[in-house]
């Protein structure tokens, strides 16, 4: 049974052609072993989907291949590639460095088992699949703002200055809604993508504060807004200002 290739996958096939001058591979060479290897340990896909051709070597070379021959630089006949493999290779045309980073940090993600083999099974909607680090950064993203220790540093440093327990882009306030219910909720948002970041220890001042609409709105999508960005779209939608303004993004992205 074929399975089709994740964000994830494709960004580790590409990074090897990239690095291999944007020329498709052989199923021998070492980096091709070595991505089906790594590719059979991934939980991306659920065991039971999978026959014994699961990302072999000879299936992992065609996938390069696909990738290399939609570079518009190729000089013969595209073979049959489609539209995420596509998209991959115009994000590593765009932002090599980046699309390095998020490969390598998927690798580690795979290697070190750190995302739960289940969390393909939590509701994903289809623009946070469209993520462009892939699934596997953004469940680690996720796990990394669920952190309640954070949270709650981030809650009493914001109180100790005075200030409210309320949304950073939107001002709503828990409390005032729901009474003590809400009193003091709110959650938190990492600011720089994973691969940009990186495994540092996280400080404070890469927090923000959003209530759950605002957060969502501000993963929603491949590109990922800063809550400065979501606030201005916010404010020029209800001055009746046109949304063109954002297409162009300024903070830290995804890519």
């Amino acid at each position: 049974m074929s399975v089709d290739w994740t964000r994830d996958e494709i960004i580790l096939a590409c990074d090897l052609v990239q690095r291999n001058g944007w020329k498709g591979m052989n199923p021998s060479h070492q980096d091709i072993r070595e991505l089906s290897r790594l590719l059979k340990a991934s939980p991306l896909h659920p065991v039971q989907d999978r026959d014994d051709k699961f990302r072999n070597p000879n299936g992992v070379a065609r996938k390069t291949w696909d990738i290399a021959t939609q570079h518009p630089d190729y000089p013969k006949k595209r073979t049959k590639g489609n539209r995420l493999d596509r998209e991959v290779l115009e994000d590593f045309r765009m932002d090599p460095q980046g699309m390095r980073a998020a490969a390598r940090e998927i690798r580690i993600a795979i290697e070190r088992q750190e995302v739960p083999t289940l969390f393909w099974l939590e509701p994903e909607g289809d623009d946070e699949e469209g993520a462009v680090e892939g699934r596997l950064l953004l469940a680690r993203h996720r796990r990394r703002e669920r952190d309640p220790g954070l949270r709650r540093k981030k809650i009493e440093a914001h109180q100790k200055n005075g200030q409210a327990t309320v949304c950073e882009v939107c001002s709503f306030d828990f409390g005032t809604t729901y009474g003590s219910r809400g009193k003091d909720y709110i959650e938190v948002h990492h600011v720089l993508p994973l691969h940009v970041s990186g495994e540092t220890r996280t400080k404070l001042g890469d927090l923000a504060m959003l209530c759950a609409n605002c957060h969502r709105m501000i993963h929603r999508g491949r590109q990922w807004l800063t809550p400065a960005e979501l606030k201005d779209l916010i404010e020029r939608i209800r001055a009746g200002l046109p949304e063109a303004a954002m297409e162009e993004s300024t903070g830290p992205q995804l890519v």
